[in-house]
């Protein structure tokens, strides 16, 4: 593959904003219907949250497949959650999901060796805490030790992103996926770097207008989060965009195989 312009990670976001633009509510409906699923998972006791990093993938899978149709014409359904947890893709995706537990265990296992075991309870109850502007400036330095962590664990399965596609739709082995998802991004660090810019521009600037908009209402916060979903779901639009332009359009009626 030719060596890609960094204003490519603009051009895949313009894409993935214009699948979106094609069927929105489709795509909205299974982002909540796949977020709602991660939720009821969350509550199964001991094993919940493990869980929900191994399903990662085939969750993810949807969202792909979803774009896929979209972009042949397709209508999108409630069936496609189904893409991820059909065998012997389930198995498959799994693998893959087990590498996402142990990257997920290691981050926090680092959090808690460095900065203590109860950094995230802090996080959440300086939230609450701080009301006032001499509250908020005091726990700035915690949520940007936060904001941080996220980052890099964003920068992170970014970085495996596209071993779950690789899996399904290459049908290669959890190895290979991995190895080619980590070496296609970090080759492409400068288009990814511009995305990942270009998205979090555009979505501060819509949280900072929906503020502004609806300081004290209620329905400010209602505005946000939807922003916050609504981003969520472009950045897996545009991640497709680029498996599309780095690996290929997955051919029509493509069946997952045994890795």
């Amino acid at each position: 593959m030719n060596k890609l312009p960094a204003s490519t990670g603009w051009d895949w976001l313009k894409q993935g904003i214009g699948l979106f633009r094609k069927q929105p509510a489709a795509l909205t409906t299974l982002l909540f219907a796949t977020i709602l699923f991660s939720l009821l998972l969350g509550l199964v006791p001991l094993f919940g949250p493990l869980l929900g990093p191994v399903l990662v993938p085939s969750l993810s899978m949807a969202v792909m497949q979803a774009c896929l149709m979209i972009e042949n014409g397709e209508r999108v359904t409630l069936s496609v959650l189904l893409t991820g947890f059909r065998k012997p893709a389930l198995a498959a995706l799994c693998k893959v999901g087990l590498v996402y537990l142990g990257v997920w265990l290691v981050e926090m296992g680092i959090v808690a060796l460095t900065l203590g075991p109860e950094f995230f309870q802090k996080v959440a109850e300086s939230r609450q805490l701080a009301k006032d502007e001499a509250q908020i400036m005091a726990a700035a330095p915690l949520f940007m030790t936060f904001f941080c962590i996220m980052i890099v664990n964003m920068l992170i399965m970014i970085t495996l992103y596209f071993a779950g596609p690789l899996t399904y739709w290459k049908h290669m082995s959890t190895g290979k996926a991995l190895f080619y998802s980590f070496f296609a991004v970090v080759r492409s660090a400068r288009v990814f770097l511009v995305l990942l810019l270009a998205w979090f521009g555009l979505f501060f600037v819509l949280v900072w207008i929906a503020q502004l908009l609806f300081r004290e209402i209620w329905i400010g916060q209602v505005v946000v989060m939807w922003v916050v979903f609504l981003f969520v779901l472009l950045l897996q639009c545009a991640m497709y965009a680029g498996y599309r332009t780095i690996f290929g359009k997955p051919a029509e009626g493509s069946e997952p195989g045994v890795a």
